[in-house]
Parts: C-alpha cells; structure tokens; sequence
C-alpha cells in the first residue's frame, strides 16, 4: 500500500541544520519540545499551534518559530498538510551568537506587531524562496539554501528576538522543566498503563497538587493528554500497517475500545475504520 506520508530533508551540514519537505496526513502531534529552534513555514491550509499552554491560529505562508526547548504541539485541518521544516542546532547558532541563552526568539503570526510587520513579510518571503529551490531543484541548492537560512536567523535575531531574563523567572523555568519532564516520561511508556500516582512520584510532587498543576498549565487532564499521545500513534499505525484496529489501541496503550473510539473521534473527527478505508484509496 503507497503511503501517503513522506519527508524529504538534508542534513546541509554537520553543524545541525536540517532541512525538510514534509507532505503528511493532517491532525493531531501532540505535545512535544526539542532542543532546536524550528522554523515552521506551512503551505496549505490551516493549523492550530499550541506554544506553552497557549494556541495561536496559523494560516499557510506564514512563519512561525518555535523556540529551543518551547514545548509545542500542532493541530492541522487539512487532510493532507504541506510544509517546510527547518530545524537548527544550538551548536550552529553558537557559532554565530555565543551567548545564544540570553535571547529568546519570539515570532508567532498573531503577535506580529504593526511596526514590525514589513519585516515578517520579507522573512517569510526568504522562507517561499526555499520553496522554490526545492521545486526547481537548481544546481548547489544546498548552497544557496543555507544562505537564505541564515538571513532568516539574522533578521529573526535582529527584529524579533529578546533578552531572556525579561522572559524567564525562575518559577517559569521549574514549570516548564516539569512540563518537559511529563512529556518525555509519557513519550517513553505511554504503551503501558499510566496512573497519576506514576507521574506525580516520577516528578516528586503530590498527586493531587500534580493535578492542579498540569490542568493550569497545560489546559487539559494529564489522562486526557496520554490519550492524545496513545491516540496520535494509533492514526500513524493506520496508515503505516495493516495491523488490526483493535491490535494497535492494545499495543499503544488502549484496553478499553470504547474510551478509544471516542477519544480518536474527539481528535480527528472520524473513525479508526474511516481512515483505514480512505487510505486503502489512496
């Protein structure tokens, strides 16, 4: 069976910028950081981007940059999305900036601020010229890819970037580390049953207090969010396998079928079996 999802990247080099072509099923990634900061560009249609407890409405040709370590999670209406990804290593803008940990990068469409819009337009023009080096695949694109990236990070540290500490009290920084923490622990065992009890003594604090402080910042119940975790993983495995509906919720986590129905409908709008049958036309 073809598979609808597929990304083209290039390590550009060994510094750390990654550069990919993502087509993929729209939906659901849940929760999660990483150590790069990520230059999101989509192409089609609309998403939802959640950034720290907060959602932002993204629409396509438009930029947004996730920060180093910024826990984020992004929600796509399309049933297939496009867009570029660029990803770049601590190390690589150190190279430039050596003290990188004192500046924050902040450019999200919807905080765009009137003076500053002109220049938000030209980045994301850069962006659309990596568009079209992938499209006509010229001679020594990579050349010229890293160029136009570099001018982004330029323009992006120049115009939109600011200091740290404005940002950051120390509490801001335990919340997110907490935060950080849940979400690897969850991505490592989610295929096993999970109790409150698991990660509030995971993270050394009271289950009852671990309640109260994932619902404020997250905006959602800690099962809630391992459901969506187990649920994203599902849709993957659909598409990907042909191993049976019921197999996959069990081996991701899910024993009880009917909390996996709805919680897979609440999130994507359909059936497992709906999208089964759709991709087998594909």
């Amino acid at each position: 069976m073809e598979q609808p999802y597929y990304e083209t990247f290039q390590e550009i080099n060994e510094f750390g910028i990654r550069l990919a072509y993502n087509t993929a099923p729209g939906g659901y990634h849940p929760l999660h950081w990483h150590e790069e900061i990520e230059l999101l560009y989509p192409l089609n249609g609309e998403s939802t981007i959640q950034i720290e407890g907060r959602k932002y409405q993204i629409a396509n040709k438009q930029l947004t940059v996730l920060d180093s370590r910024q826990v984020h999670s992004t929600y796509t209406y399309s049933d297939t999305s496009m867009f570029i990804c660029v990803h770049i290593s601590r190390k690589y803008m150190e190279r430039y900036l050596p003290d990188l940990d004192l500046y924050q990068i902040r450019c999200i469409p919807d905080n765009i601020s009137d003076e500053k819009f002109s220049e938000y337009l030209t980045i994301c023009k850069l962006m659309e010229q990596l568009t079209r080096l992938y499209i006509e695949d010229v001679q020594a694109y990579l050349m010229e890819a890293e160029g136009i990236i570099l001018q982004v990070l330029a323009r992006l540290i120049r115009h939109f970037s600011v200091k740290a500490a404005a940002v950051n009290t120390a509490t801001d920084k335990q919340t997110l580390e907490r935060i950080r923490d849940v979400i690897t622990y969850v991505e490592e065992n989610f295929r096993d049953p999970i109790s409150l009890q698991d990660i509030a003594d995971y993270l050394g604090l009271g289950k009852e207090y671990f309640c109260r402080f994932f619902k404020k910042n997250m905006g959602m119940s800690f099962l809630q969010y391992v459901n969506e975790v187990r649920v994203s993983h599902i849709y993957q495995d659909l598409i990907r396998t042909d191993t049976p509906i019921g197999e996959l919720a069990e081996q991701n986590g899910f024993y009880n079928q009917k909390l996996f129905n709805r919680t897979f409908k609440e999130i994507y709008g359909c059936t497992p079996s709906s999208v089964r049958r759709n991709e087998k036309l594909i």
